[in-house]
């Protein structure tokens, strides 16, 4: 059987008259055979085949011919399958193998990626070029994409998270609401409460240190539908008055008190109290961000109006978020009518309801997106660049590729070259664009605004094979554009225009064209980056009130059942400590620092004018030295001085934003403003200029100063405000500024430090942060570009040597030869120019929400483009 038949076979056919009409196979036998046999014996094996199963028909019945067949077919498969797979993956024939020379397709496959190997390391500039270009686009576009897919894409680690949303005015319900509404929420399943509650934790022989934290009531774990890796989550009666205080510890933390299952029952100071451990969870949980470390179950109070809690629910089985309006307007007026609230209670408080996916990510989707799509115009510059190269070099092969054509080279075999020697240079760039997106990752995430979702991007394989995958398809893509030149030429023709035309095509219009398209595209790139860099710099020109430069800021924090008099005295000690310290001018705390959020609001009354609307206003508790620590200047009257103390009679301080509306045209110094911390109220002794306490874009609003000394409220976290000598000593007041309160007190957890200038920049947001990553993406678009250009120019222009020789020969100066180089160029660039500021206009949306003061025509970025 087998082979062996083809032997017989053949002497069979020296002695036996072959019938005159040829049997036909039957087509499945046939096709398999077709398969498995080698191009340069498949004709004469086949035509033997029928022969004898043709005779053995009519012999012995068409039965027995088709199970002989069957059996020739059984039996020589394995040979067929060495012989075919040792051919094809080492390209020589083995010894063993009777039949003549030939091979399947795979045969060629190894040839042509031997030859591409050999032709890229004989051209290591071109092949280096390519390899560096195409895994700058891979690897940036993984990086991005593994950030955007965890944040966007991967799931949360809440069950059915398109039940789940956040209701309207977060961080401002009270436990008063909370708990009238607790037993029945319409159209939810259930309901919790929370609020953020960093808090210092106390082990044994070790430093005071921060946790950051979440209070919440007992529904929490339930709404989000999460559970324990060891223990259990709350349970209700948990967050009820006088029961035993419980905490549930993320992975992390329990991994750094030393993964001890046993830690169950245990008891943890945390924030003053103790609190019991009765569960950990898995590895991957976090709510409402990866930085949360504990969740404790809060004691709630009917009586207590403290508006600090969000509300998250989960709506019933059936429900959908986007239809709860209807229960949520009924539910406001509820609210509404049982607490008497102003009937403009419910205009400042519109009834909404925000799936919480977008509530976590809503802040950073614009920037991520932007960044995706710019890296994603960079891949696209790469593919287009990596195209014309290849290109260029089709065009220097042109002869090589005549020849082979005219030897029998088949269009398919030439593109099946092409093919190869683009995907071997995408497993380069796949590598080498796997080690940028690993380098690249990290400095994505500390670029990009995530604030505390930066934890919870991480780097994995996944990466890795992105960026694989990503080189390899562009580079499929890649060697479509010199695969359509080969289809679309003459090959056999070019051998007499090779040093004119060449592959590429008349005057290289594929060139020319992909040239036009990358223009496009960096033109595109570099116009939002300019209207970004126009939006930063309105954001900057913007007065916050204050001095930035040359001031370091230390966050801290004390634990929250510490006496109010130790908080006070903390801090004062804390202050003078401070004071001491080497290169330091100026030191002030404060229990809220500006361009960080509005913080404590508290009502306002003036004495001798009942008439005036009732509000609220910013309140910030101070130390002496507040602003001369910020440079901020006061407008009338003075600021804290020695002489005011906790003896003396309180007082104010107001910025202009209060005085404007409350004493419009008149002197407010003198004045008393009731805040509700006694019947004495506080006297306005002087007003101080208006400093951005909330948001940097926000218009000035009322906000009052009063002193440490003479408040009965001290939160127990505090930020310090220390101004250096000089501005260049500020890393360094930063450094003892930390191990001074490291040795100062024990009562206080240091939670960061930082610089003004970083607080100025994070108010700027995410613009700042994504104009200056867009700034480096455009500079390597325009770079891409300009080396586009200079390929294709520099091509032509070697393609036409000989038609300029004899130009100049027969008298054209040689000044006209490169005005006519020069302005090819142009042209490109102009009508890619063209083509980018078009699409800038009409595709600008994703960055409108990071613009602020210009709009997406604004002709000086767009013409910072183009001339760029």
């Amino acid at each position: 059987m087998g082979f062996d038949f083809v032997e017989r076979q053949r002497h069979h056919d020296m002695t036996t008259e072959r019938p005159s009409r040829q049997t036909r196979l039957p087509w499945l036998t046939a096709a398999i055979f077709r398969l498995l046999l080698p191009h340069a014996e498949r004709s004469e094996v086949l035509g033997d085949l029928a022969a004898e199963y043709g005779q053995r028909g009519t012999r012995d019945g068409r039965t027995a011919a088709r199970l002989w067949l069957w059996r020739q077919l059984v039996a020589s498969i394995p040979a067929l399958l060495r012989r075919s797979w040792w051919r094809g993956w080492t390209g020589f024939e083995p010894r063993a193998n009777r039949m003549k020379p030939g091979g399947p397709m795979c045969e060629s496959w190894i040839m042509d990626l031997r030859y591409s190997a050999r032709r890229l390391t004989s051209r290591p500039t071109y092949a280096l070029l390519a390899i560096f270009t195409l895994a700058l686009g891979a690897g940036g576009t993984a990086a991005v994409f593994s950030i955007v897919r965890e944040l966007l894409i991967a799931p949360l680690p809440i069950a059915h998270e398109e039940q789940v949303g956040v209701l309207w005015q977060p961080h401002d319900w009270t436990e008063e609401e909370f708990l009238y509404l607790r037993p029945n929420f319409p159209g939810f399943q259930r309901m919790a409460a929370y609020r953020g509650d960093d808090a210092t934790l106390e082990v044994d022989g070790q430093a005071l240190r921060l946790v950051p934290g979440i209070a919440s009531s007992a529904e929490l774990f339930e709404v989000l539908g999460a559970a324990p890796l060891l223990g259990r989550t709350f349970q209700a009666g948990d967050d009820a008055q006088g029961v035993e205080a419980v905490i549930v510890l993320s992975h992390g933390l329990w991994r750094e008190l030393g993964g001890d299952p046993a830690i169950l029952g245990r008891q943890l100071q945390l924030g003053g109290v103790a609190r019991t451990v009765v569960g950990v969870m898995p590895p991957g949980f976090w709510f409402p961000n990866p930085a949360v470390r504990a969740w404790t179950a809060t004691p709630l109070s009917p009586q207590s109006r403290s508006g600090n809690y969000a509300l998250v629910g989960r709506v019933a089985d059936g429900s959908r978020i986007d239809a709860m309006q209807g229960p949520l307007a009924a539910l406001s007026t509820t609210i509404g009518e049982r607490f008497r609230y102003p009937p403009q209670w419910d205009k400042t408080r519109a009834p909404a309801i925000t799936p919480v996916r977008d509530y976590f990510v809503g802040d950073v989707r614009p920037s991520l997106i932007a960044t995706f799509v710019a890296m994603t115009l960079i891949l696209a510059i790469a593919c287009v660049n990596v195209a014309a190269l290849m290109l260029g070099q089709l065009g220097g092969r042109s002869t090589e590729m005549a020849v082979r054509a005219a030897l029998g080279a088949g269009r398919g075999r030439l593109t099946q070259q092409l093919v190869f020697e683009s995907l071997l240079i995408g497993l380069g760039a796949g590598a080498a664009g796997a080690l940028l997106a690993a380098v690249g990752f990290n400095v994505l995430v500390s670029a990009l605004p995530l604030g505390a979702l930066a934890e919870g991007a991480t780097l994995d394989w996944t990466l890795f094979t992105v960026a694989i995958a990503v080189a390899l398809l562009a580079a499929s893509a890649v060697a479509v554009v010199p695969g359509i030149a080969i289809w679309r030429s003459s090959l056999r023709a070019t051998m007499a225009t090779s040093r004119t035309g060449g592959i590429s095509g008349r005057g290289g219009q594929l060139e020319s064209a992909l040239v036009v398209a990358q223009i496009a595209l960096a033109v595109l790139l570099a116009a939002g980056a300019g209207l970004l860099i126009r939006s930063v710099a309105n954001l900057r020109a913007i007065d916050p009130g204050f001095e930035v430069g040359g001031r370091a800021v230390v966050d801290a924090t004390m634990p929250a059942q510490l006496p109010l008099e130790q908080r006070r005295r903390v801090i004062l000690d804390t202050v003078a400590a401070l004071q001491t310290l080497p290169a330091v001018n100026a030191v002030a705390a404060t229990q809220k620092l500006p361009l960080r959020g509005s913080g404590d609001s508290f009502g306002i009354r003036v004495e001798g004018k009942p008439n005036l609307e009732s509000g609220t206003t910013f309140f910030r508790v101070v130390t002496h030295d507040y602003f001369r620590t910020l440079n901020a200047a006061v407008r009338r009257g003075r600021g804290f001085d020695s002489s005011d103390r906790n003896t003396t009679e309180p007082v104010v301080v107001i910025n202009e934003a209060l005085a404007l509306k409350y004493f419009p045209g008149e002197d407010p110094v003198g004045h008393v403003l009731h805040s509700g911390f006694g019947d004495r109220g506080e006297r306005i002794v002087g007003v101080v200029e208006n400093i951005a306490e909330a948001d940097l874009t926000d218009t000035p609003a009322p906000a009052r100063y009063m002193l440490y000394e003479q408040v009965p409220y001290v939160s127990p976290e505090v930020s310090f405000v220390i101004t250096a000598v000089d501005a260049q000593q500020v890393p360094l007041v930063i450094q003892t500024a930390r191990r001074a309160l490291h040795t100062a007190t024990a009562r206080l957890a240091v939670q960061g430090t930082v610089t003004m200038q970083s607080v100025f920049d994070d108010a700027v947001g995410a613009p700042g942060r994504v104009a200056t990553l867009l700034s480096v993406l455009a500079g390597l678009a325009l770079l891409l570009g300009a080396i586009g250009v200079y390929g294709v120019i520099s091509h032509a222009v070697a393609r036409r040597t000989r038609d300029y020789g004899i130009h100049i020969a027969l008298g054209l100066p040689p000044a006209r030869v490169i005005m006519q180089v020069v302005s090819r160029g142009v042209r490109l660039v102009g009508l890619g120019s063209a083509i980018g500021v078009i699409a800038t206009v009409a595709f600008a949306g994703p960055l409108s929400t990071l613009l602020h003061g210009v709009d997406k025509t604004d002709p000086a970025a767009l013409g910072g483009a183009v001339v760029a």
